[in-house]
């Protein structure tokens, strides 16, 4: 069987480095925000071009918090996307907000930025374009909308680890970013994790205290807070993947550069594009079948074939049942629920071997009547 995608792949890969990184917490004594979260958020602070990081229990939770630290709540409209893992929706709505959702393009599967305007209401407070797959969106257009409207910007980087656009990392172009370190990502812990990155000290620091109940040095709750942060075992852990990841990144790309010239001669299929100026780490590499009943018919061939596929997302969150008919903005989602039915993510992880990828195409290929 050829996985989607392999956390153990990627343990068994850095197993040496990952095991004594967990043997030197174990040593330590300490498994809350010790020095392996300091040292981690530091260096990832550093790697996206931001002078701080915080550590928090997950993706999510890092959304959540970032917009709570902006002062968003009750009555306010967060602009985002529909096409989108439930987090993102979600997190909106734990904040109190209410979540406004446009469409995307379809060549690259993220926010329509020219759709963003017409969205903005007297209630609108923050856009939170989502870079998904991979793929950065837009920012410099998001960025200057935001500004003429007074709006903040807080990236969704749970797919973007590493990402650039126009040399920029994503993370780095809003007044906040959030970070999912969920198994799967390009940089993924053992278990669950997340952090927020900001250039702004003054948010650095609401941050640390709604992490933590609130609390300030003395343990005094100066704010109503929450309990959402990283453990010494996966800061340590992603402290080692941190290291690596550039390398596995140029992997992943390799990969879908590969598929790309493998798969590039079959009509009824489209394959990934990338916005000009920017890097796509693909996160997956996501096809696009010309019709629902073909994209179901290649899943179960490509699974008699012992090669296993996925969904990202298998419904739009706007479909969802505890979300339908219920989010402003979702009966004008045409693309979105155009693409849906017809998207696969085929097998992409550091570890795939070329020989893999190989038979993916053949499979594929042969699927609809080509040959590689």
């Amino acid at each position: 069987m050829i996985p989607q995608t392999s956390p153990l792949a990627n343990y068994l890969s850095n197993q040496a480095a990952l095991d004594e990184s967990i043997r030197r917490v174990l040593s330590a004594g300490r498994y809350i925000l010790g020095d392996e979260t300091a040292a981690f958020e530091r260096q990832f602070a550093d790697y996206i071009g931001v002078p701080y990081a915080v550590g928090v229990g997950n993706g999510t939770e890092a959304l959540h918090l970032a917009l709570r630290a902006l002062g968003i709540g009750a009555g306010d409209e967060v602009i985002t996307v529909s096409h989108t893992a439930v987090a993102t929706v979600a997190a909106v709505e734990m904040s109190g907000a209410t979540p406004v959702l446009v469409d995307i393009r379809p060549s690259s599967y993220t926010l329509d930025a020219g759709l963003v305007e017409r969205a903005i209401s007297k209630r609108s407070k923050a856009i939170v374009p989502v870079h998904l797959y991979g793929q950065p969106c837009e920012m410099e257009q998001i960025t200057r909308l935001a500004k003429t409207h007074d709006l903040f910007v807080v990236e969704d980087c749970a797919q973007s680890h590493g990402a650039l656009y126009q040399q920029r990392r994503t993370g780095a172009w809003g007044h906040a970013a959030a970070f999912s370190f969920y198994p799967t990502k390009n940089l993924g812990c053992l278990g669950d994790g997340g952090a927020i990155v900001t250039r702004d000290p003054t948010l650095y620091n609401q941050l640390t205290a709604l992490r933590q109940y609130g609390w300030d040095e003395k343990r005094i709750s100066q704010c109503a807070g929450w309990n959402s942060r990283i453990d010494e075992l996966q800061a340590a852990v992603l402290r080692v993947k941190l290291v690596r990841l550039e390398e596995s990144n140029r992997r992943r790309i390799q990969i879908a550069r590969t598929y790309d010239r493998l798969l590039s001669g079959i009509p009824e299929l489209t394959l990934p594009s990338v916005i000009p100026g920017t890097t796509h780490v693909y996160h997956q590499y996501v096809v696009r079948c010309a019709d629902p009943s073909a994209r179901n018919r290649l899943i179960a061939h490509l699974s008699e074939q012992g090669i296993q596929t996925a969904v990202h997302y298998p419904l739009p969150v706007h479909l969802h049942p505890a979300y339908a008919h219920r989010l402003p903005g979702s009966r004008a989602l045409p693309v979105t629920e155009e693409v849906s039915p017809k998207i696969i993510s085929l097998p992409l992880f550091p570890e795939l071997t070329d020989e893999e990828v190989g038979r993916v195409a053949t499979s594929i290929t042969g699927f609809f009547g080509r040959r590689v």
